[in-house]
């Protein structure tokens, strides 16, 4: 029987930083072929992003997004995964692509903060109040319990909303002076234009870029970039193709090697150490390949849970 992950059977089983370790020993194996297929009619769409590792096997998930679905109360983003065996080529699970998307999404920005962040960063804000925040605040509690976390969205209830899930929680008004105040800036938004200003920020922060996703995304300014060191998950997912670092690049604004580094080279240990006032951002374009390494952590946690006693 392949047995079918769901958020519910094996939420309980994840931890968010064996998650992150996970991911960063991922980095150490093969490099990974990844592919994504998108097709369209119209309004709706079907993505579906593949990836194999050698040695780690192969992953195809496959989402579908319907956006008028959201009239009829029906969800308008719905998918799973597969998983294959390296060796034989056998399906070997079927996961929830709302399980693989939320773990690899947060796991992904917590690797990020864990490689980059100060070591006594003491709070975190996060720009946004959708779902994705709700699983930040998660992770980041998971790392730094004791974490002061605010959030600020452009629309004031939804970040109340959101906060009153999670006791402690804050609410800023003021963008400008939440971001200063901020240890770690975490932007989870569907912004087009910056929403963060590099003249706002302050020596020694980390900035975990997480929402800009198409060619023409942007969270954060030129200026941010041109303040800060800069490092992506992945190049091959990032340089080419979200709007972000795509823009300034083709303006020359910055260059490829402003790109300091990806979590291959963190596993390589080929990056220097962070100094204690750098200003930090790293982009979280996910990717196939992080939702295999993902999978295969989410497995491992399966069978171990289901191992005779």
């Amino acid at each position: 029987m392949i047995p079918v992950l769901t958020l519910e059977k094996v939420e309980p089983l994840l931890d968010w930083l064996d998650l992150s370790s996970a991911l960063l020993a991922g980095h150490r194996a093969a490099p990974p072929q990844i592919e994504d297929v998108l097709l369209s009619r119209r309004d709706d769409r079907m993505l579906s992003r593949c990836a194999w590792i050698d040695g780690m096997g192969l992953g195809v998930k496959s989402v579908s997004v319907f956006p008028g679905n959201a009239a009829q109360g029906r969800p308008s983003v719905q998918g799973a995964m597969l998983v294959f065996d390296d060796t034989t080529g056998a399906i070997e699970a079927v996961i929830d692509n709302a399980l693989i998307t939320k773990w690899k999404t947060a796991g992904d920005s917590l690797l990020g903060a864990r490689l980059l962040a100060r070591p006594d960063a003491a709070s975190l804000l996060i720009v946004g109040a959708g779902t994705v925040a709700s699983t930040l605040i998660e992770a980041y509690r998971a790392w730094k319990p004791g974490i002061a976390i605010t959030l600020w969205a452009r629309r004031t209830e939804a970040a109340a909303a959101l906060a009153a899930r999670y006791p402690g929680v804050g609410v800023a008004q003021d963008l400008q002076a939440a971001v200063a105040a901020a240890d770690i800036v975490s932007t989870c938004t569907m912004a087009k234009a910056p929403v963060v200003l590099g003249e706002w920020l302050r020596p020694g922060q980390h900035l975990d870029l997480i929402g800009a996703y198409t060619p023409e995304m942007r969270e954060v300014d030129d200026t941010a970039l041109t303040r800060a060191r800069i490092f992506v998950d992945s190049r091959a997912t990032t340089l080419p193709h979200i709007g972000e670092l795509l823009i300034p690049l083709a303006r020359g604004t910055i260059s490829e090697a402003d790109i300091l580094g990806d979590l291959r080279d963190f596993a390589a240990e080929r990056v220097a150490p962070r100094g204690p006032g750098d200003i930090t951002i790293f982009k979280n374009g996910g990717g196939a390949h992080l939702d295999l390494m993902t999978a295969r952590y989410m497995l491992q946690r399966w069978h171990a849970s289901h191992a005779p006693t």
